[in-house]
This record gives C-alpha cells, sequence and structure tokens, in this order.
C-alpha cells in the first residue's frame, strides 16, 4: 500500500498537517491554487516560505499529500472497525462509503480537486493518486491476489469507486442515502457479472450437447 511522502517521526508532520488541512478548507473557495495556500499560511501564522518548504510542489503537492493521508486513515479505520470479518462485498462497500464520508473532506473543494487533476497534464499524478486509493481499499479488505485478478479487481474497483464519488459530489440526499443506494447498485452489478464470469469459466463443451441429448 502506497504511504504519504514524509519520513518517519517528521519534525514537521503535525505543522505540516495543519497547513494541508487549511489549504484543503480554502480550496472550498479559490481552489487548489498558490493563494489558498498563501492565504491558509497567514490564517496559521506561517511566513510564505516556510509553507514553500512544507510543500515544495506548491497546490498538486498538497493535493497529493491529502490524498494519499485520506487514504491511510480510511486503511486505520477498515482496521479497527474490523472490517475483515464481514462479506467482501462489505468490505468494498465500507471502504468506499469511509473513504467519501470522512475523507474526502469538502465536496466543493473535492470538486474543484477533481476539475484541476482533470487536466491533460494532470493526468498521471490524477492516475497515480487513484490507483493508491484502490490499491488502499483492496489491502484493507484483505485481498492477497498476486495473478491477473490484482489488475482486474483494481479496475473494477476503480470504476466504482469513481462513478459513485461523482454521485456523491451532486448528492443532497439527507445523509447522502442516495449515493449509499447508488454504490449498492454498482457493486450488485459487478457480483453479477462475475457470478456470470465464473458459470462461464466452469462451462465445459461438452454441457450444451449433454443437455440437448437430455432433451
Amino acid at each position: 500500500m502506497s504511504e504519504v511522502k514524509a519520513p518517519p517521526n517528521d519534525p514537521d508532520q503535525a505543522l505540516r498537517d495543519r497547513l494541508a488541512d487549511a489549504v484543503a478548507n480554502e480550496a472550498a473557495f479559490d481552489g487548489w491554487t498558490r493563494t489558498s495556500i498563501r492565504a491558509a499560511a497567514r490564517g496559521l501564522g506561517l511566513p510564505a516560505e516556510e509553507a514553500e518548504r512544507l510543500f515544495p510542489g506548491g497546490p498538486l503537492d498538497v493535493l497529493a499529500y491529502v490524498s494519499e493521508r485520506a487514504d491511510q486513515r480510511m486503511v486505520a479505520d477498515l482496521e479497527t472497525e474490523g472490517v475483515l470479518a464481514l462479506k467482501i462485498r462489505d468490505r468494498i462497500r465500507d471502504a468506499i462509503r469511509i473513504r467519501l464520508e470522512r475523507h474526502v473532506g469538502n465536496r466543493e473543494a473535492a470538486r474543484r480537486a477533481l476539475a484541476l487533476l482533470a487536466l491533460p497534464f494532470n493526468t498521471p499524478l490524477a492516475l497515480r493518486l487513484l490507483y493508491r486509493t484502490i490499491d488502499a481499499m483492496w489491502y484493507a479488505a484483505g485481498d492477497t491476489s498476486a495473478d491477473f485478478n490484482f489488475y482486474t479487481k483494481r479496475a473494477t474497483l476503480a470504476a466504482v469507486y469513481s462513478s459513485t464519488l461523482l454521485y456523491w459530489l451532486n448528492d443532497r440526499s439527507p445523509g447522502s442515502e442516495a449515493t449509499w443506494g447508488f454504490l449498492d447498485r454498482r457493486i450488485d452489478n459487478v457480483m453479477q457479472v462475475e457470478q456470470l464470469k465464473a458459470r462461464a469459466r466452469s462451462w465445459r463443451p461438452g454441457d450444451r450437447a449433454r443437455t440437448a441429448v437430455r432433451r
């Protein structure tokens, strides 16, 4: 599983967290920009050069940090709640729900983050962050696959998570219940496809002939 780019026992960890949170709050109004970083730094009483030192890559550096930290916190929450005792579909459902409910943050800031990552020159970062989130979910769900399933599972979950995130961003239902209903339907669809694939793998050419004879 990927980890936030901060060395062990980093003396700046707490300050970096505070600045990242402040930037995320500002991003809801001014987007993920250097303007937001400057405003966040002023709010914390930090000089501009200190903010630059903490996040030398600017807004994208902050965004990556916030995303990867959210992945770690999601995994910790899932482990605390004993997700491995659940069925696999429920583990994945809880992973997505916890990531959205607790660790995506302000909807407008998340919407602006997606808009920034959607720019062509940010595609590599967008794909890297999505992969790390999906990989963290499967890690927390106890996935140990090392064959081709490793990639197909992540591709499938990426589609489910991405579509649910977009739905959630525009959901105004109480408690985001419409989103969780949408998520359940998406997972049900995936499970149905997997069942069909399992039946296809178990089907043998002679089965149809034997069925025809019995008829």
